[in-house]
């Protein structure tokens, strides 16, 4: 058998990808929940895409434990997991991109998250961060609730020298820009995960395979063993 401290270290980081998997499920189910700034943040591709990737990590968190306790000599296993862990760091690295290219324009990808809420919701919006309308008082500006009461009102929100005065592009976009930066970041983290994973299963199958050989030397020596 490999050594107890190579299998302790295997086993802190299996233990590790089966966390990531839990977080990833939890906070993808979590964040469908009513919240405001985060339902108008994240879309059902984006929590799918988290979905997926901890259903990925469980299945591979499951072969890992049939593969690590096969007998010393069937690495079958231990080849397959770390395929799965392949197949696990290009769901990462395609999850964390899209999400990561579409955090680089946020102020127009946005602009049409919120043409296409409902009025109350951008009520919502107006009142949470006092501001009416989006680019300017006139684009999707929505009359009513506590802070856009009138198109008056609206009008007068106007600063010759800072055409966002106002507005509620700068509020959104720098509290989504605060969500998407921590959930990509934390997606590319994972990876870190799958490749240690990755490397220690290596240095496990090599290990076997080098004690195997061994033993096939010994027997051929008549188990005396080496001198």
């Amino acid at each position: 058998m490999p050594s107890k401290r190579l299998m302790s270290f295997w086993a802190f980081l299996d233990v590790c990808l089966l966390a990531a998997g839990a977080i990833l499920i939890v906070f993808s189910e979590l964040f469908r929940m009513p919240n405001l700034m985060i339902n108008f943040t994240l879309n059902n591709g984006f929590l799918l895409g988290g979905l997926v990737t901890g259903i990925f990590f469980l299945i591979t968190f499951v072969v890992s434990v049939g593969a690590v306790v096969q007998k010393n000599h069937n690495t079958t296993g231990l080849v397959m997991l770390n395929w799965l862990l392949v197949i696990d760091s290009l769901v990462v690295l395609v999850v964390g991109t899209i999400i990561w290219f579409f955090s680089l324009e946020q102020r127009n990808n946005y602009f049409k998250v919120y043409n296409s809420v409902s009025p109350e919701t951008r009520i919502q919006i107006q009142d949470k961060f006092s501001c009416c309308g989006y680019f300017t008082q006139n684009d999707t500006v929505e009359i009513g609730g506590s802070f856009c009461t009138s198109q008056t009102f609206v009008d007068q929100l106007v600063n010759a020298t800072d055409a966002t005065f106002g507005r509620c592009v700068g509020p959104i976009t720098a509290s989504t820009d605060y969500t998407l930066n921590n959930i990509f970041t934390t997606i590319y983290g994972f990876m870190a995960v799958v490749i240690s994973l990755f490397l220690a299963t290596m240095c496990v199958i090599k290990r076997r395979q080098e004690e195997e050989r061994f033993k096939r030397i010994d027997a051929k020596r008549g188990g005396r063993g080496f001198v």
